[in-house]
């Protein structure tokens, strides 16, 4: 039987060359994305909160840098989460960005790092309580090239043929997290349906049925680019 070792061991050399290089130029452009969103949403921060003096303190800014991956900034009632994930993703094959042209002429384009925005309420978060949700409202996808595209709501979302011809720059993302804030500001808490807390325990009420039995989560009716739904139904989604 004939030795095959050699030609696989030059296979994974061949890998390493190519896809895991690559894989590393994704996550330092998205790593020098991050850094400049982080100087973007801190800048923001010290110039709304000398807009705001005189007002009442609890409208102003607070950004907190969590790590390398997270950044948070309360507006507010709101929390804004800006994360980072630490990997790359390639798009599964039922993703849009695979029938433009730009992907298609090299599957490597498809390689991105992701940087994620979640919209909490800052009570959630000074009362710790865990159970409260969060709602993606949109994701930066960038790649080697340094080329990028928003999934998110209308708002936020680029149309996907613009891949390829999409640099992210200071502005672009700037425009990115500027739009988020303000999208995460037009929407209030909605009451829980009567049924859904109509009913408690004992051990409940003595934890505070507020952190316990109400999970608490703004209703954004939040969908991507790619759903085939009408963005503006005001039902409850």
């Amino acid at each position: 039987m004939q030795d095959e070792s050699p030609k696989k061991k030059s296979m994974i050399v061949d890998t390493l060359k190519s896809k895991s290089v690559l894989k590393e130029k994704v996550y330092d452009n998205t790593a020098v994305a991050f850094m400049i969103i982080k100087d973007i949403l801190k800048n923001l921060t010290k110039e709304v909160n000398t807009s705001l003096l005189g007002i009442d303190p609890r409208i102003r800014m607070e950004y907190t840098d969590r790590s390398n991956y997270d950044a948070q900034l309360r507006v507010a009632a709101d929390m804004l989460l800006f994360s980072m994930h630490s990997n790359i993703f390639q798009f599964d094959r039922e993703h849009p960005a695979w029938k433009t042209a730009y992907i298609q002429k090299n599957k490597f384009n498809a390689y991105s790092g992701v940087i994620n925005i979640y919209n909490f309420l800052a009570d959630s978060f000074r009362f710790s309580r865990l159970d409260d949700l969060g709602y993606l409202i949109a994701r930066i996808f960038i790649n080697h090239e340094n080329q990028y595209f928003v999934e998110g709501k209308r708002q936020m979302g680029m149309l996907f043929t613009n891949y390829g011809n999409e640099e992210f720059n200071k502005e672009s993302l700037q425009n990115i997290v500027y739009t988020a804030i303000n999208y995460s500001l037009e929407f209030d808490l909605l009451v829980p349906p009567y049924d859904a807390i109509k009913i408690a325990s004992v051990g409940q009420a003595e934890s505070k049925i507020q952190q316990t039995r109400l999970i608490t989560g703004k209703r954004l009716g939040f969908k991507f680019n790619s759903d085939d739904v009408l963005d503006d139904n005001p039902k409850e989604q």
